[in-house]
């Protein structure tokens, strides 16, 4: 029995602790035939941050203990946000307009891409508001909980079972088989899963567009963090920073590694217009994107409601 586990956690790139890992499945979204890929992560640990570190926000490494979830393979995609994000897509049972009290984004004031893709490309140029609404939608729609990623989640996810820099290991020549980034994207963002994904099956955990995760980002997390703690989750406090992870199709090489952490800043929205700001779009970040997550152990509608009012205030 013990050479079987160990088979399977080699073949499935799993550390030695590895717990069983949840059936991947696809979530179907109403009334279109889109969906997204969900992809198994088995709960197990992962040591946060970067050995000696030239970044003080990746050290002191903490090792932490993540649940079993699941993680989109792919960035959500333009197509699927659409459909939250117009009333005429999203349709109830009969064709009809959903009058559900789902609050959509806003117009953006300019196109939030800037023309590099739409279709099979991933959403981006929303703000991490914007990106948790989707996910309340989403949630209620298919009546599956689903949310962002927390910082630790993300990194679990993208190391794999790894501690090296990269995934692949330590050669960044190596990333052009994985990434988009300044090397080949040629300066803009790429159809969603055109590279190589990692370990686990995830696509573009770095570069093409960098993604939003749960926590408030503070540059000296680890250090408040304990050695075992379960599920950290940095909980949001103000609207900036907060944490973004994965790097993006502007990226230098050593900004992928999957320590690295980002920080949103209000001049992501430098350039809009509206006072106050939007809280749906940023103006000025077409390389922000998110992918979604949702617990193998589902959260009870009451713990559902509480995490709602947290991150979205009401």
């Amino acid at each position: 029995m013990r050479i079987y586990l160990l088979s399977i956690c080699l073949l499935l790139a799993l550390p030695m602790w590895c717990q069983e890992k949840p059936a991947d499945f696809s979530q179907e979204i109403f009334k279109t035939d889109l969906e997204i890929k969900m992809v198994g992560i088995p709960g197990g640990k992962v040591l946060l941050g970067q050995p000696k570190s030239k970044m003080p926000d990746e050290l002191p490494q903490k090792e932490v203990e993540i649940s079993p979830f699941f993680m989109s393979a792919y960035e959500i995609t333009h197509d699927i946000f659409m459909v939250f994000r117009d009333a005429e897509i999203d349709l109830d049972e009969d064709g009809n307009p959903r009058v559900d009290g789902v609050t959509r984004p806003s117009a953006p004031y300019e196109d939030p891409v800037f023309g590099m893709g739409k279709f099979g490309y991933p959403a981006a140029g929303m703000t991490q508001f914007s990106a948790l609404q989707f996910c309340k939608w989403l949630s209620e729609k298919t009546g599956r909980f689903y949310r962002l990623p927390t910082e630790a989640e993300w990194e679990y996810a993208c190391r794999a079972g790894t501690e090296t820099p990269y995934f692949f290991g330590k050669k960044k020549k190596e990333l052009l088989d994985y990434a988009w980034f300044e090397k080949n994207s040629e300066g803009t963002f790429h159809k969603v899963g055109e590279l190589q994904p990692n370990p686990w099956g995830l696509y573009d955990m770095y570069g093409n567009v960098a993604e939003w995760t749960l926590d408030q980002y503070h540059a000296d997390a680890y250090s408040k963090l304990e050695d075992g703690e379960k599920d950290p989750w940095i909980k949001p406090t103000d609207l900036h920073p907060r944490s973004v992870r994965g790097g993006t199709f502007k990226s230098e090489a050593a900004d992928l590694r999957s320590a690295k952490r980002i920080e949103s800043t209000l001049d992501w929205k430098k350039r809009d217009p509206q006072i106050p700001k939007s809280f749906w779009w940023n103006t000025d970040s077409p390389f922000v994107g998110f992918r979604v997550v949702s617990p193998a152990e589902q959260p009870s509608q009451q713990e559902q409601n509480q995490f709602w009012a947290l991150v979205l205030g009401g």
